[in-house]
């Protein structure tokens, strides 16, 4: 009796549907590398209003931001008090005058903080200071 021995087949990979499956990802990431924006990584509650309207998006402005615990951020880079805040803004202010200053502070920082901010800032130079907030949810 004879038995026939089965070659066994070697193992190969489908390249074209890989081929496929990659052109696909690839696609997927840089779409949405697009839309991806530069947003800062502090966590600030804004403050609700009524009467906010939306700014002239003409420039990107230099955001200064304070969260609750009243840490000061100009941009990405921490500051140590509002006296280190002016000199930053006045150096800031030589190197680029015509981009805008905007403030986010958080809803829970004290009035007497703002008030040395406002300080800071009257001393810098910056007269017009529009601030971020959130619009009031309807109940």
């Amino acid at each position: 009796m004879k038995f026939y021995v089965k070659r066994r087949k070697t193992p190969q990979i489908i390249i074209v549907s890989l081929i496929d499956i990659f052109a696909i990802l690839l696609i997927f990431f840089i779409v949405t590398t697009t839309f991806k924006t530069a947003q800062s990584q502090l966590s600030i509650n804004l403050p609700e209003a009524k009467t906010a309207t939306q700014g002239p998006g003409n420039q990107e402005p230099l955001v200064l931001s304070i969260t609750s615990d009243e840490k000061i951020y100009l941009g990405d880079k921490q500051l140590a008090n509002a006296d280190a805040l002016a000199g930053a803004l006045k150096d800031h202010q030589d190197k680029s005058p015509n981009q805008p200053v905007a403030m986010s502070a958080s809803k829970e920082v004290s009035f007497g903080f703002l008030v040395q901010i406002l300080d800071a800032l009257k001393q810098a130079g910056i007269k017009n200071l529009p601030t971020f907030t959130q619009p009031k949810e309807p109940k």
